[in-house]
């Protein structure tokens, strides 16, 4: 069905305005020139050019532009100006030594825009040099103020389990006997010193798992789990084994010495070296210092760690066996 309307207007007369003698001026207030208007005429210079001195867009780049400052409200500035500007300017200093940071000097801007403009060119010095730069934060702890840096990286599901069977087997080698006494002094730091969980520990995850494996191989009536009963006793021994090995302070005592007189042969050779000599690079620069130190706590997180969206660090970094397949260890 055809709804369009025709609008028939071929067969339609228009009615006719008569038209005047003379044009009529429109009416816009303008009053007539006294001279007969000769036009513009057009010269070989053409128009004047009309503008600023300079470029404004390069003036407009020569601005600094402060940050914004927001309410104190929001911004959580104390009260005692003297006292805040005293500990922040202390904070500031030392965070800026401990990542070899020039900072700006803020303090012709005024209290409080002076704190202000000194936090945000630490962000952007931060940023730009730390690849896993989260934050920056005032913090205000009682009386005291400083400054607090967060840095975030994200392990994805990667498991950060060093492997303890090879280094076994390494030692029963004699061809690579140098390599496992090396080894051993990178795992007794990584075990004394960094506090890195022991697979075998109670109370770690990975012996909670190994535990866990193990009742469900007793429980299960299936013949073929023997051979699983077994590799769960081989892994105890193991892990007793080298933790004897491990627990022994010598292996620090000897850890430069050893490095110093590795001589290298082949590429394995050199990757033994190279991890050596980055852990006790370590040792050396932190020689208190876990791994944990700056992981939060239990009773910081507020709840279980089964009910986090986060997987804690205990769960993904550990002294594992992690067995290689056809390896036969003997008492």
């Amino acid at each position: 069905m055809n709804h369009a309307t025709a609008h028939h207007t071929g067969k339609r007369s228009r009615s006719q305005r008569p038209k005047a003698e003379t044009a009529s001026p429109t009416a816009i207030g303008l009053r007539r020139m006294d001279a007969e208007d000769k036009g513009c005429g057009r010269t070989a210079k053409g128009q004047a050019q009309v503008g600023s001195e300079r470029n404004a867009s390069d003036a407009f780049l020569k601005y600094t532009f402060l940050p914004k400052l927001r309410e104190a409200k929001s911004t959580g500035f104390p009260t005692g100006q003297a006292e805040m500007e005293r500990d922040f300017y202390l904070s500031l200093s030392m965070l800026a030594e401990h990542f070899r940071i020039e900072p700006i000097d803020s303090r012709s801007y005024g209290y409080p825009y002076n704190i202000a403009v000194a936090i945000a060119d630490m962000e952007n010095r931060l940023k730009s040099i730390l690849p896993y730069w989260d934050s920056l934060q005032l913090v205000r702890d009682g009386s005291k103020t400083y400054l607090e840096t967060q840095e975030r990286y994200s392990v994805d599901t990667t498991l950060y389990y060093i492997p303890l069977a090879p280094l076994l087997l390494m030692l029963a080698d004699p061809k690579r006997k140098r390599n496992a006494q090396l080894l051993v002094s990178v795992c007794s730091y990584l075990y004394h010193v960094a506090d890195i969980p022991y697979y075998t520990h109670s109370g770690s995850y990975l012996s909670w798992m190994y535990e866990m494996m193990g009742e469900w191989i007793a429980e299960d009536d299936c013949n073929e789990r023997e051979q699983d009963f077994q590799e769960i006793l081989k892994a105890d021994w193991i892990g007793v084994r080298m933790e004897q090995k491990l627990y022994n302070p010598k292996n620090l005592h000897y850890f430069e010495k050893r490095l110093d007189a590795f001589k290298m042969q082949d590429d394995f050779d050199n990757a033994c070296r190279t991890v050596a000599r980055n852990a006790l690079a370590l040792y050396r620069e932190y020689p208190e210092a876990h791994i944990f130190r700056n992981a939060p706590t239990h009773e910081e997180r507020g709840q279980d760690y089964d009910e986090c969206d986060s997987i804690p660090m205990p769960w993904y970094i550990s002294l594992e066996l992690l067995p290689l397949s056809g390896d036969r260890f003997e008492k």
